[in-house]
């Protein structure tokens, strides 16, 4: 037999210590389990005498019939077993809920996941929702998870939805049970984990898909448990999901928490007192909350019954629009089909109008040729007439600055005129190349039709002579098959000659068989071919009309030539007269500048420039550059500002001044110019 061995490390074997150590630490738990194992025992004991008293008193009164078979008495002990489950999950829940509210009040600070109360919490609440499961097969095998439940408050109650969408998103759960934990932690840390439970109490018809009726959800105890939950709001969680395993955790309830130590008697009066007194304000508790819940509900029942009414009345208004807009529908189908005869007739018109069009098409070809060259002539002296206009326009533009700008504007609506025509030129040429690659199109098409049609009616003769040549070789071989029957019992000498002839026509058939195969394959060949050029003609169709559109684009593009020739004939004359009268106006636009300036040289002297100071001006203001110990601040006795050296060497006399002083380069170059056209 072979034997399987584990290699074990060294550090993991217990030593003689450790091991008397776990002997002792069980002989302690079993002194002190023990009283409390027994008493749950009695008790045990006690509750099924008294079940089984009430039931036989209750049959012989006649509220419960009398066993008569094994099956009811099965039945019976499955709902008493049941309800005993409901009870102790109940009563573990109670336990643990207040635990876990003590420590947690004790503690005084947000609980984490590695909390020993919390843990087992979550563990007994786990089995109060798996309590009643029914199991569901699938393809993979039975399933029974309390996720599914729990995947309802998302569509019942709008404000889980950010749990489940987080709860699906973490990449580490891969169970549905890893992802139930991670629910729970997540609502318990939102302090709604007693609200969503009541939403799906709320909805039991919903919780039968996934619950057995003898259920505890299903019960009176599941309201019982919702209601101590809501406890748990006084409680500040902080769980860590991504670091634990939730899908791999084992779900056994440590019942050492729950058990204490046997006290005196008075000891344990005065603990029943306090658990009293704390039930008692617990239940106060949960009546104000109840009667606040009611409040809410009666607040909601007049709302409703006010929003029935509305409803009503909507619907009596909505009732009466229907009736107008089926009468306005019966209107518009009427209108329709008198729209629909008009279309029809449009349509008729439309295509003799094509008809006609297609006719003055051709017609109108020679016309554009002779239009083309007329264009050509027209734009060949526009050219000359805009380069005088260019030279006459430079010599004004020397002289004044308003006159540049109206020059600019000219340029302008010229060279957009230009750009059109280049494009009329190219759209042109574009449509002569379009209409000549069709017309070859076409004729090429059609000698091609023609030559397969011909081509087709040969084949066509072909093959009705082959099967003519068929049918007599068919009905030879009849009479040679009953001329052979008749001689076989005659001469065996005219059978050799029959066989023989027998294999010159099988051959002969065959290359028939062979030529029919070739001959059929080139007909679907020239079939396809005919398909294609039937393609090839509606897409000559199509671009036919494109071109017709195009056409007339090209009508209207002439219309707008002409348009802008005879503006510009018009823009032409008016730039003649302002031109005229900008000359007027320079003259006087000179004399007055010229006054100006003497005028603002007299202010400036009078007013002053506003003078920097050293500390504001850091770099100088022509070139930009940096001031240093090398590079000095220099003020400039026209402007005010400060410069460098380099930029501000230049002196010139000013009236505030009577000596040459320094000035910067834009002010002296100014200064000059003024000057000079004082004295011209």
């Amino acid at each position: 037999i072979k034997e399987d061995f584990e290699i074990i490390d060294k550090k993991q074997i217990p030593t003689a210590t450790e091991l008397k150590n776990e002997e002792k630490e069980k002989t302690e738990e079993g002194r002190w389990s023990a009283p409390i194992l027994s008493l749950a025992k009695k008790a045990s004991e006690n509750l099924a005498l008294s079940y089984g008293n009430a039931l036989k008193s209750a049959s012989l009164v006649g509220l419960i019939p009398k066993p008569v078979s094994t099956d009811s008495t099965a039945k019976t002990s499955a709902r008493y077993h049941a309800m005993e489950e409901r009870a102790n999950l109940m009563n573990m829940m109670k336990l643990s809920i207040k635990i876990l509210i003590q420590s947690a009040l004790s503690l005084g600070r947000t609980l984490d996941s590695d909390f020993p109360p919390l843990q087992q919490f979550f563990v007994v609440l786990e089995h109060c929702l798996k309590h009643g499961l029914k199991v569901k097969k699938t393809f993979i095998g039975q399933n029974k998870s309390f996720f599914g439940p729990l995947e309802l408050v998302e569509k019942l109650c709008p404000e889980a939805s950010d749990i489940a969408t987080s709860v699906k998103n973490l990449p580490e759960l891969k169970t549905a049970v890893g992802r139930g934990r991670a629910w729970l932690y997540l609502a318990l840390m939102q302090k709604k984990l007693a609200d969503y439970l009541k939403v799906l109490l709320d909805h039991k018809h919903l919780l039968s898909e996934f619950y057995e009726p003898d259920a505890l959800m299903m019960e009176e105890e599941g309201a019982v448990i919702v209601g101590l939950l809501v406890g748990l709001n006084v409680i500040d969680a902080n769980l860590c999901l991504k670091g634990e395993d939730l899908d791999s955790q084992v779900g056994v309830i440590d019942f050492s928490l729950y058990l204490k130590e046997t006290q005196d008697s008075d000891g344990k009066q005065d603990g029943g007192i306090t658990a009293v007194l704390d039930q008692k304000h617990y239940v106060e508790e949960l009546n104000r909350h109840l009667s606040c819940t009611v409040a809410d509900l009666q607040n909601k029942i007049d709302c409703l019954e006010k929003t029935n009414h509305k409803l009503q009345e909507e619907l009596a208004a909505a009732t009466d629009r229907i009736g107008s807009l089926q009468e306005e529908q019966q209107q518009l189908k009427q209108q329709n089909e008198l729209i629909r005869e008009r279309s029809e007739k449009s349509v008729e018109v439309t295509k003799e109008d094509t008809k006609v069009e297609l006719d003055t098409y051709k017609q109108s070809r020679q016309g554009l040729d002779e239009m083309y060259s007329d264009v050509w002539k027209q734009l060949k002296e526009e050219k000359k007439i805009r380069l005088e206009l260019e030279k006459e326009l430079e010599l004004q533009i020397g002289m004044k600055t308003e006159m540049e700008i109206a020059m600019k504007l000219l340029e302008k609506d010229t060279h957009e005129k230009q750009d059109t025509l280049v494009a009329l030129r190219q759209q042109l040429e574009e449509v002569k190349a379009i209409n000549l690659q069709m017309f070859h199109k076409s004729q090429d098409a059609e000698c091609s039709l023609q030559q397969k049609s011909e081509a087709i009616s040969s084949f066509e003769g072909k093959t009705n002579e082959i099967m003519s040549s068929m049918k007599q070789m068919e009905e030879r071989l009849q009479h040679a098959e009953k001329a052979r029957q008749a001689a076989e019992e005659r001469c065996n000498k005219m059978k050799q000659e029959l066989a023989g002839r027998l294999d010159t026509c099988r051959q002969q058939m065959s290359q028939l068989d062979s030529k029919c195969s070739t001959l059929e394959k080139e007909l679907k060949s020239e079939k396809e071919q005919r398909q294609t050029l039937q393609r090839e003609l509606h897409q000559e169709k199509d671009a036919a009309t494109l071109l017709k559109t195009e056409l007339q684009q090209m009508e209207g593009l002439k219309k707008e030539l002409r348009k802008l020739q005879d503006e510009k004939q018009q823009l032409e004359k008016v730039c003649e007269e302002q031109e005229q009268a900008l000359q007027e106006m320079g003259l006087h636009l000179s004399q007055s500048k010229l006054k100006m300036e003497d005028i603002k040289e007299v202010n400036k002297a009078l007013k002053g420039h506003t003078w920097l100071k050293d500390d504001e001006a850091t770099h100088c203001k022509q070139c930009e550059k940096e001031f240093s110990i090398s590079r000095r601040k220099h003020h400039c006795r026209n402007c005010g500002d400060i410069f460098c050296n380099t930029c501000s060497s230049n002196e010139l006399a000013l009236p505030s001044y009577p000596k040459p002083v320094r000035v910067c380069d834009t002010c002296h170059t100014l200064l000059l110019q003024r000057c000079s056209s004082n004295s011209s």
